[in-house]
């Protein structure tokens, strides 16, 4: 199944398209497209800036993003405090929330009309593998999704932030060839991975699956000032493990990672085998 265009959502009234078909030389009547532009690292973020200019070719965007960092907040939603959204001079929509607030706030709120695609990112640090659980930026894009809007999450691999507006002109061609289609996958987004390397080095685009990731050391034990033990999760070396059309290794080898996720985490491949267990009460 898919969805419908993002064209044929929204078109104008007839009449408004007889004018321009009765007119000689009238271009292609054609809607543009609405974007909605979110991310986790908050709104001031080189990542974010650089997917709004990006996507900017492709049509109107709005920016709707939270007001601070909020990575790892996952799909989390704030529903014991009241959510608060101002707009900054720009036009961009600040709110003090998560991601996956900011789209839903965004869509049945603070946007005039229904986005046609949500882009969320550029995190600023990858999202492979196993981060997709706990990542803010693919969580947007996940809400975007059961809401039923086509959406991308973008993260830079590297850790040279400023060297994302660079990364501009190739966002931009991506973004075209992923959202400007006359179909879009049902309850799927793509998540994309940019390679900590110069733009103008990329050795191409490449599909990929998830990869796993082992931690090893990854929680440090220490004293505070007072003397009282904490613990830090984070850290630690990365063990990368998977097929070769994995995420982390076409990052590895200077791809742009694409890879397909849907929303659906069921086993199909052992419903049958489990239905044989005999759970019956």
């Amino acid at each position: 199944g898919m969805c419908s265009p993002p064209e044929s959502r929204s078109r104008k009234t007839d009449q408004d398209s007889k004018q321009h078909r009765n007119h000689p030389f009238a271009p292609r009547f054609r809607v543009t497209m609405k974007i909605l532009c979110t991310n986790d690292d908050g709104y001031l973020t080189t990542g974010i800036r650089t997917l709004a200019s990006a996507a900017r070719s492709l049509g109107d965007v709005t920016i709707v993003a939270p007001d601070r960092e909020q990575s790892a907040t996952s799909h989390s939603l704030t529903l014991h405090n009241p959510l608060r959204s101002r707009r900054a001079p720009d036009g961009a929509w600040i709110v003090d929330g998560t991601p996956t607030d900011c789209v839903i706030l965004a869509v049945n709120e603070l946007l005039h009309s229904r986005p046609d695609v949500c882009v969320s990112g550029v995190n600023h640090g990858p999202n492979m593998g196993e981060d997709v659980l706990y990542s803010g930026t693919v969580a947007a894009a996940m809400e975007a999704t059961v809401i039923g809007i086509p959406a991308v999450a973008l993260s830079y691999t590297g850790d040279r932030y400023e060297e994302l507006e660079g990364w501009e002109p190739l966002i931009g061609q991506l973004l075209q060839r992923l959202l400007d289609r006359r179909t879009f996958p049902d309850h799927t987004l793509f998540n994309v991975n940019l390679p900590g390397i110069s733009p103008n080095d990329v050795a191409g685009i490449k599909v990929t699956s998830l990869g796993r990731r082992r931690y090893a050391d990854s929680i440090t034990r220490a004293l505070d000032p007072s003397g009282k033990e904490y613990f830090w999760i984070g850290g630690g070396v990365a063990n990368w493990t998977g097929t070769d059309d994995s995420d982390f290794q076409a990052v590895r080898d200077g791809f742009v990672s694409v890879t397909p996720l849907h929303l659906d985490l069921t086993n199909y491949q052992l419903l049958e085998e489990i239905r044989g267990w005999d759970l019956a009460l």
